[in-house]
């Protein structure tokens, strides 16, 4: 008798702290997932975040890229953008060299890539009106673009206005720097070597040639900006653009 009742006490004490056990797990359980459903998610971009952030973005990118390219070496001193002799005239720039011209061909290069610093002091406020154009549906597609897509939707903003402040500019730079004083005796000489082999003259416009590539130059720091900041948290100057680009990453 004294042994049955022992063992019903110690069944009841296993019994009971099996119990425990259960239960313990179970709040730990349910306190898991009360937190779990309780944790705080992103909250979702609004409209006004979206467009306010990404002009942002564009404001500092072409803000950082007019500044790098507007100055002396902007584009001599950078590999990536420097305008070589064009393209069209590498035939001259080869007979000027065998002609022993090597310093007026380094003149020349010189040159080109002053005019096109010059023109680049003139995007900025053409960049800040078509960012402000920028609707909600332009905001969306640029955001989820991947790189270069805001880069893209200034190209297309923006092309032919900068053409048109550029060109001038570039004309002016000419004259400022003597360009021609440069270029023609190279191409006068070659020219001349042509005519007598009866090869094909050449007479590129240097104006559009250069205004074309300083605004190529241009687009290809403001690119290198924008992915920037979608790729580098800490170019995320403000807490706005660390929400907005941060988005795509979360």
């Amino acid at each position: 008798m004294r042994k049955g009742i022992q063992l019903l006490l110690c069944s009841t004490l296993l019994f009971t702290s099996s119990c425990d056990v259960l239960d313990s797990a179970a709040q730990q359980a349910g306190n898991f997932i009360n937190n779990d459903s309780a944790s705080p998610e992103a909250p979702a971009l609004t409209n006004t975040e979206v467009i306010s952030g990404l002009k942002e973005a564009l404001s500092v990118g072409i803000q950082n890229s007019v500044n790098l390219t507007s100055v002396t070496d902007g584009f001599l001193g950078n590999a990536q953008i420097k305008l070589p002799f064009p393209p069209d005239a590498l035939k001259v720039r080869q007979k000027a060299l065998d002609l022993g011209l090597s310093s007026q061909v380094d003149k020349f290069e010189t040159t080109l890539n002053r005019a096109a610093e010059e023109a680049s002091k003139e995007a900025l406020p053409i960049f800040k009106n078509a960012i402000t154009g920028m609707s909600v549906q332009d905001g969306f597609a640029i955001l989820n673009g991947g790189n270069g897509a805001a880069t893209n939707f200034l190209k297309n903003q923006t092309t032919q206005n900068l053409k048109q402040a550029f060109t001038p500019k570039v004309q002016a730079a000419i004259s400022k720097v003597k360009l021609t004083d440069y270029w023609s005796p190279l191409i006068n000489k070659y020219n001349t070597a042509m005519t007598l082999t009866g090869g094909e003259k050449i007479n590129p416009d240097l104006e559009e040639y250069i205004t074309e590539r300083a605004i190529d130059g241009l687009f290809i720091m403001v690119e290198k900006e924008e992915n920037k900041i979608r790729l580098d948290p800490v170019a995320r100057v403000s807490d706005l653009l660390s929400k907005v680009f941060g988005s795509l990453t979360n």
